[in-house]
């Protein structure tokens, strides 16, 4: 039996990267941005990357470059040593582990967990991150429902914590945003040909491609569809058009009445 998406998934907007500001002291996937959605009654989605001795770290980029004071990737650190990498404009904050997330988070609010490609190419080269991820969250009581980009991640998700709902986070795929991966595997993935296969129960898709008639497809058939990365009111109204729920950034979503 394949776990459906909690229902405050669908109900509550979720906080992209939490609810980030660097102007306010709170950057992506920070402790600050994280207490800032809680307080709101967000749900929060956050990034997952592997630490070198395997620990699930909470950030998005592959490298360290663009979000911290140090360079290079997030792979090649250890834990201890990215638990001491300040974040940029987070005003002392650094790189929390998922473990940290959890007894922060402690189930006030939903948590929409994102495993980023550790493959590098969308490929088979995975499951380290999926099975640290699932051994971390074991005994989590809150709402949790987890994703990827990569096909075969979500698919090892479903191999090391079958009790969780897990997705495809899906794109429109346009070669030119997506180096290194190869234009093959960006035509095969645009129709979500693994929805199936890889155990999902709900997708995630590009907010600019709702109308693809794939996505539709599966809407119709009852798969939930969220949406990433909404950036205004105006653009909420529209694709909520289209989709179950939205994850948003650089505003504030209305919460439900």
């Amino acid at each position: 039996m394949i776990p459906k998406l909690p229902a405050d998934l669908l109900s509550l907007p979720v906080a992209h990267r939490a609810l980030h500001d660097v102007t306010d002291g709170r950057p992506e996937n920070s402790r600050a941005a994280i207490r800032a959605a809680i307080a709101a009654g967000y749900a929060i989605e956050i990034d997952l990357q592997r630490s070198s001795d395997g620990c699930p770290m909470v950030f998005h980029d592959d490298d360290l470059d663009r979000l911290t004071e140090a360079t290079g990737l997030v792979a090649a650190r250890s834990r201890a040593e990215l638990e001491q990498i300040p974040l940029k404009g987070g005003d002392g904050e650094c790189i929390p582990t998922l473990a940290e997330v959890l007894d922060l988070v402690a189930g006030q609010v939903p948590l929409l967990i994102e495993i980023k490609d550790q493959d590098g190419n969308l490929g088979p080269n995975v499951g380290d991150l999926e099975a640290a991820t699932a051994k971390v969250l074991q005994g989590y009581e809150g709402t949790v429902a987890l994703m990827s980009f990569n096909p075969h991640s979500t698919a090892a998700l479903a191999q090391y914590a079958p009790h969780i709902a897990r997705g495809l986070v899906t794109s429109a795929y346009d070669p030119t945003d997506w180096p290194p991966v190869p234009k093959a595997t960006c035509e095969r993935l645009r129709d979500i040909p693994d929805f199936d296969s890889s155990q999902s129960s709900f997708i995630s898709h590009e907010v600019g491609d709702l109308s693809r008639q794939r996505v539709q497809g599966l809407r119709a058939a009852g798969v939930p569809v969220l949406c990433w990365t909404v950036k205004s009111r105006a653009a909420e109204d529209e694709a909520r058009k289209w989709v179950d729920n939205v994850t948003f950034e650089q505003y504030l979503s209305p919460l439900p009445a």
